[in-house]
């Protein structure tokens, strides 16, 4: 892996943010429209270059209006929507935009999850809808990575049931719907440990846009960024060129579940899936569709580990059972507080 692989598995293994980032690295038109069109935008069909449009005209009058700043003609009306990117990655002249263009990217990057979010509660969209599909995109790709040799031992997804997500609330201090990140969850077994972050950067290829990975909600107690760097015969001179500072994973003490086992090893991270809805929008002119263009976000919520992980984690009090009876556990006590009385209180009266 050179320096772009390794900062976006880092990304993902850390839960990071692209608006921390102080640059991009595509290298040419070609990379920047691979990139739009796993994000599903095609630069050749006018409406999705008219909504990327759109996006900038936002985010350079935001920045103008709450910073003052003095957004340059390239940057804030570029003749190929491509261009940005590649100033953003400072392959284009003048290299002095560089860094504005990377400021109206994240901005971008902010208002697309904003109006996302606005058109999925306008449309008529059912999550069971959206959950189809997610299912039907990633396990095309599932099937794909099989056939292509991809060392993986099992790849497969299921949908939280009612059930679990009514526990999953309940045994939360803050009991709020949108807190569940694992509605649609996919668990990814490969081989071996070494193998994981490969596949990580393979998806970010095929599946889901690095940028989409959402910040926060990464828990990884399992492949360490700074022994994947360790084994790269560059690893010194890469260290200086890091967005991030070497030791920053160091400072996180993010417990992986307060229901894990202390034993147990995971990585789970949840992407932001772009999913098109252009069969649910009306046609007509001035719909939702087409003020808010026709990408809306599914959370998607990645397991991945090495085999020989999965069979240490079905052992002991690492095992699905254990954590579900310590998980009902904590409900049981939280909705019978004040409300039971205990039995030797009983006894005694």
């Amino acid at each position: 892996m050179g320096l772009e692989e390794l900062e976006i598995v880092r990304l993902i293994l850390r839960g990071g943010s692209v608006v921390d980032w102080k640059r991009l690295v595509f290298r040419d038109p070609e990379e920047v429209d691979h990139f739009l069109r796993l994000s599903l935008f095609d630069l050749s069909d006018p409406r999705d270059e008219h909504r990327l449009r759109s996006i900038l005209s936002q985010a350079v009058a935001y920045l103008r209006s709450a910073f003052g700043y003095r957004v340059a003609v390239p940057v804030a009306q570029p003749s190929d929507m491509r261009d940005l990117f590649l100033l953003a990655s400072g392959v284009l002249e003048p290299q002095k935009y560089r860094r504005i263009a990377c400021v109206a990217l994240k901005v971008m990057h902010v208002i697309h999850h904003l109006e996302a979010r606005e058109l999925l509660f306008r449309a008529p969209v059912r999550e069971a809808d959206l959950a189809e599909k997610v299912g039907q995109r990633v396990m095309a790709e599932a099937r794909r990575m099989k056939e292509l040799g991809f060392p993986i031992v099992e790849f497969q997804g299921n949908v939280k049931t009612r059930e679990s997500l009514v526990t999953k609330l309940m045994a939360k201090r803050e009991s709020l719907a949108a807190q569940i990140f694992d509605r649609l969850r996919y668990r990814i077994v490969t081989e071996r440990k070494e193998q994981i972050a490969p596949v990580l950067h393979h998806l970010t290829q095929t599946l889901f846009p690095f940028n989409y990975v959402v910040p926060g909600q990464t828990r990884n107690n399992l492949v360490k960024f700074r022994q994947l760097l360790a084994t790269h015969p560059g690893a010194a001179e890469l260290a200086l060129e890091l967005q991030m500072p070497l030791d920053l994973e160091a400072n996180d003490r993010r417990p992986l579940n307060e229901f894990s086992a202390k034993d147990y090893r995971m990585l789970n991270f949840v992407v932001d899936l772009p999913v098109r809805i252009d069969e649910f929008l009306p046609a007509a002119n001035g719909s939702p569709g087409e003020d808010l263009g026709r990408v809306v976000f599914a959370l998607v919520e990645f397991q991945v580990l090495d085999a020989a992980t999965a069979r240490a984690n079905e052992q002991g009090e690492s095992s699905h059972d254990r954590y579900k009876k310590r998980q009902l556990k904590k409900v049981l006590r939280r909705l019978s507080r004040g409300l039971v009385v205990p039995q030797r209180k009983l006894r005694k009266a």
